[in-house]
């Protein structure tokens, strides 16, 4: 049997660098870099499943970056589907932020 076999550690790095690639918005950073993804999940049938929040519950992108990150992760070949779950608990704050985007902003 000579089956393809993805790891889905790999998978998960390609999608983080997908998720690199998409901006806020309202603030000049990546949203991985941001914290505003909680968690990436890859099984093995590379169904990925994507635990997110944003800045704030009113936030302007509310429907539309969920959809893009979904369409842009679901764009890779080795992905067969992405769901989506948008949650605040815990909230979003700055504590939350890679040291990358701090320095980005100038809060360091």
């Amino acid at each position: 049997m000579s089956e393809t076999v993805i790891d889905t550690n790999e998978l998960g790095e390609k999608i983080v660098r997908v998720l690199k690639t998409i901006y806020d918005p309202e603030i000049p950073v990546d949203i991985y870099e941001l914290g505003l993804i909680y968690d990436v999940f890859v099984n093995e049938e590379y169904d990925v499943k994507i635990l997110m929040t944003l800045t704030s519950p009113n936030c302007p992108v509310a429907e539309s970056l969920p959809q893009e990150i979904q369409e842009k992760v679901k764009s890779l070949d080795a992905v067969n589907d992405v769901e989506m779950e948008l949650t605040f608990d815990p909230p979003w704050s700055q504590d939350l932020m890679s040291e990358e985007a701090k320095l980005e902003l100038g809060m360091l």
